[in-house]
């Protein structure tokens, strides 16, 4: 073997460890502090027998985005602030058609996977730049963005917005 075939090869193995190691890391461990979501159905990504399980901080460290959107709930446009619907599904390898989404309060919405794809739809942890209290709507409220489509300024969009989540049912 030529020094520029072994350089090749220890360097494709070096990236193959590189990649195999990462993977890992992207598994989903289990949460630390008191559990606040809980997604189950048509998931890969399991981290507490059936159910995947996210504390506030595997919540944070998601990608976190940002806008600031008029509401039927506030006086005024307010800035929401967590990670995109689509990332949280993404984290659970989810694979289903539809969401079922749970309050603390046990009020139910189906939510249609599409609109994570189609909409920017957050988990929100934060309104303006604050975490939202259980009384305020909180830990977690599923939001839309509803200043950039006049088609999400309905009911329907309306109550797909669900605060207080507790848990997603993916069908």
């Amino acid at each position: 073997m030529t020094p520029k075939n072994t350089r090749r090869a220890f360097t494709t193995c070096l990236l193959l460890a590189g990649l195999s190691i990462s993977g890992a890391a992207l598994a989903l461990d289990a949460p630390k502090e008191r559990a606040i979501l809980t997604v189950t159905g048509k998931i890969a990504e399991k981290n507490a027998g059936d159910k995947a399980r996210f504390d506030m901080k595997m919540i944070e460290a998601l990608p976190q985005h940002s806008f600031t959107t008029s509401t039927p709930w506030f006086d005024k446009p307010v800035k929401f602030t967590g990670p995109l619907l689509a990332d949280v599904l993404a984290a659970v390898k989810a694979s289903g058609s539809q969401i079922s989404a749970v309050a603390i309060n046990d009020y139910k919405i189906s939510i249609p996977v599409e609109d994570t794809t189609q909409y920017k739809v957050v988990v929100a942890r934060l309104i303006d730049d604050k975490a939202i209290p259980v009384r305020e709507k909180g830990p977690l409220f599923v939001v839309y963005n509803f200043d950039s489509a006049t088609e999400l300024r309905t009911s329907i969009y309306y109550e797909r917005s669900i605060w207080q989540l507790k848990a997603l049912d993916v069908q």
